[in-house]
């Protein structure tokens, strides 16, 4: 790498160190920062939003960078937030992995904590409730969002939610989660993943047969289009259900996938929203970059191929020197510049800082200096 980490880690942690109080002012989970400010959950969702995880499992990582008082408080005050959302329960969907592996699962692998292991397991007995059994044999899905009009729907995101079952199946010896999980991989597999290295986001399905019914396009540019953060799910979450099953063809996928998604990361580092958007628009996603640099590391790790570590490391300095904002009284509270929620979505945010941006870049940040706890497992 161009840049040095440990000087790296150092300012993330200054400037966390400064912000971080001005999030426990408050009782939501940070979504996002702008104009110095902390910016809770669009569609005023608060802490059931999808994205809600992320902070105390960012906070869980700083505290295994730096043990400081500062982010194991603020771990803990948003983790209990996070069990307050069960009893709520209408807005929880699909993305309870997100939610909760990074949170009660956190406190749970960190600190031992006896409830915590139940609320994960919580959380992954609704996960588990999702899953969409259909007539045909070993087939099936764990259903999107909870519309009327989506049901048979299913995206590509959820391949990093499957860890929660199978940490679930590990705690508990129940097979039936790691089942589900290894289902709805292998449906993801069949109708998710192109020839070429490239994803879908949303496939719908018929919910009675499992029958492939139409693509749709998503947070991508269009139907047929290759949303970047969609790629970097499918490379991460590939890549855990290799380190979660040793099959050689989950690992398979996640390689091809990474070939791909390496091809497509530009000469200065950065990703673009959409790797198929037009030419003439300059959308970036730094969520994508963070998010695609962990599963780098990971799969360099698996494969022992030093040509992933390189995709890493090119990421990383691309965000290094160009989207990150290390000002402790800068225009953000978080760390990165340019993070876009969706192509066509300007509503939740576009080349803003989003906190799970941010998770992802400390997360990538531990790899590097080979303290991450590994929350995901």
């Amino acid at each position: 790498m161009r840049n040095n980490i440990d000087e790296v880690i150092a300012k993330v942690a200054a400037k966390l160190r400064r912000t971080v109080p001005e999030a426990a002012k408050n009782r939501h989970v940070p979504y996002a920062s702008r104009a110095g400010k902390w910016i809770e959950s669009p569609w005023n969702l608060g802490n059931s939003w999808w994205t809600a995880g992320f902070w105390p499992g960012m906070m869980w990582l700083m505290n295994a960078l730096y043990p400081d008082e500062v982010f194991r408080s603020e771990a803990l005050r948003t983790t209990e937030l996070m069990t307050e959302e069960f009893r709520v329960y209408r807005h929880l969907n699909h993305d309870v992995g997100f939610m909760y592996l990074l949170s009660c699962g956190a406190k749970h692998k960190l600190e031992g904590d006896e409830q915590a292991k139940w609320d994960t397991l919580h959380a992954a007995s609704l996960l588990m409730g999702r899953f969409n059994p259909t007539s045909t044999p070993r087939a099936g899905f764990i259903k999107s969002w909870d519309g009327r009009e989506q049901l048979g729907y299913a995206i590509i995101d959820c391949m990093m939610n499957l860890p929660l079952l199978f940490r679930a199946t590990r705690e508990t010896g129940d097979p039936r989660f790691a089942a589900v999980a290894r289902i709805h991989a292998d449906t993801a597999r069949k109708h998710f993943v192109r020839e070429d290295g490239s994803c879908r986001h949303i496939v719908e399905f018929d919910p009675e047969t499992g029958d492939f019914v139409r693509e749709h396009g998503g947070q991508g540019f269009s139907v047929g289009s290759s949303w970047s953060r969609g790629q970097a799910w499918a490379l991460y979450g590939f890549t855990l259900l290799a380190m979660n099953t040793g099959d050689a063809g989950d690992l398979a996928t996640a390689e091809k996938i990474a070939r791909y998604f390496a091809a497509n990361i530009r000469a200065d580092g950065l990703i673009d929203c959409d790797f198929r958007q037009p030419e003439d628009v300059c959308r970036l996603d730094n969520i994508a970059s963070a998010c695609a640099a962990c599963g780098f590391l990971e799969l360099a790790k698996l494969t022992g191929k030093a040509e992933y570590r390189a995709a890493a490391e090119k990421l990383l300095d691309g965000l290094i020197d160009h989207c990150c904002d290390f000002d402790p009284a800068g225009e953000y509270c978080g760390l990165l510049t340019h993070c876009t929620a969706a192509y066509h979505d300007d509503n939740v945010g576009t080349h803003t800082n989003i906190t799970y941006g941010d998770y992802f870049f400390v997360e990538a940040l531990c790899k590097m200096k080979g303290c991450d706890p590994m929350l995901w497992m």
